[in-house]
């Protein structure tokens, strides 16, 4: 599997797929046993990935735990990132959630003991809780990484004008620097394209995408009414055909997966990939499998080439209106022609 710095502001390599461990485990009440969680991993390994994400929340901290027995003897073969904010086996109590340093010192010290492991590779804020103030976890971060607990630090589910402001502080101060960023991100969830993606490439931030089969919108299942986690996680982090423009993406899709003669999912995962070769900094769909069989087919999208005309097809039916002032923007830079920077000049206001 191909390597990767994850962005341009650090050396963190990468695998180009992530490993999500959501399911590794089952104490949510939907996952998988340690046995199938373990053949998974071994089979992400064994096609040569080493990016793994989890959370001390995930299926309460089994997911960890599970990790841990996992890396028991390669430890050093894999990055292995985590998140807190949101609680864990510890609760979810006023004191245990957060983005504070309190929280962040007290689930790193129990993710590290889950995980049976000294050092975290990557430590995610999980979600901004709005009040901690970012110098905090700023300085937070950088403790840890001064004690050797973390070596690199990201931002999950943040909105771009929090991460830049973020990044700027750690920059002009000195501290440990914000490595990249999580967010949710596939055909049918472009919001990134608006905000997000183009500042992580503009500072050089890795970009880890969930979700990126759309809750499993985007194989195409739920047109036949099968079942996945629109059923199983009571239409949670789903996407239904709710507008126009996801029909057009489905309908797109399934058409590629017939001209190709590949599934769905294989080409959704694909054009991720393709998307990711073709930004100027590292980005990592993170897959969340909960069979080996789910694993091969993400695995199997590796193997996908597209092509530039199902690319751009599928590129056209999923873009999303960017809003103001992308729109305003991108119409004066195509009245710039010729290199005519005028356009973007304020026009003089006559005096009298």
């Amino acid at each position: 599997m191909e390597h990767f710095t994850f962005g341009r502001n650090n050396g963190l390599r990468v695998s180009a797929l992530a490993l999500g461990a959501g399911n590794f485990g089952t104490r949510w009440g939907y996952g998988a046993e340690f046995d199938t969680a373990k053949t998974m991993f071994d089979a992400f390994a064994d096609a040569g990935g080493t990016f793994i994400d989890t959370a001390a929340s995930y299926q309460v901290g089994e997911s960890e735990e599970n990790l841990g027995r996992l890396l028991a003897g390669r430890r050093e073969q894999f990055t292995v990132a985590t998140k807190f904010a949101i609680g864990g086996p510890e609760g979810a109590g006023v004191l245990q959630t957060g983005n504070g340093r309190r929280a962040m010192l007290r689930s790193v010290e129990a993710s590290l003991r889950r995980l049976d492991t000294d050092y975290l590779d990557l430590l995610w804020v999980h979600f901004p809780d709005f009040v901690t103030p970012l110098d905090e976890v700023v300085r937070a971060f950088d403790d840890l990484a001064a004690a050797g607990k973390v070596l690199y630090v990201g931002l999950s589910n943040f909105p771009a004008w929090l991460t830049s402001r973020a990044a700027t502080i750690a920059e002009i101060r000195g501290r440990t620097p914000i490595a990249g960023i999580q967010f949710e991100y596939s055909l049918v969830e472009r919001s990134g394209d608006r905000e997000n993606l183009p500042m992580a490439e503009a500072l050089g931030l890795g970009a880890a995408l969930w979700s990126p089969l759309g809750g499993g919108l985007l194989t195409g299942k739920y047109r036949s009414g099968d079942g996945g986690r629109l059923t199983d996680w009571g239409g949670r982090l789903t996407h239904t055909e709710d507008d126009a423009r996801k029909v057009a993406t489905v309908d797109a899709v399934l058409a590629a997966a017939e001209d190709l003669g590949v599934p769905a999912a294989q080409v959704a995962v694909a054009w991720l990939l393709e998307r990711a070769r073709r930004s100027p900094t590292g980005v990592v769909p993170v897959i969340g499998p909960r069979t080996p069989e789910q694993l091969d087919s993400y695995l199997a999208a590796l193997g996908i080439t597209l092509g530039d005309d199902w690319y751009a097809k599928l590129d056209e039916a999923s873009r999303i209106d960017l809003g103001q002032p992308h729109n305003q923007l991108a119409e004066r830079r195509e009245t710039a022609v010729g290199g005519d920077l005028g356009a973007f000049r304020f026009h003089p206001v006559p005096t009298a």
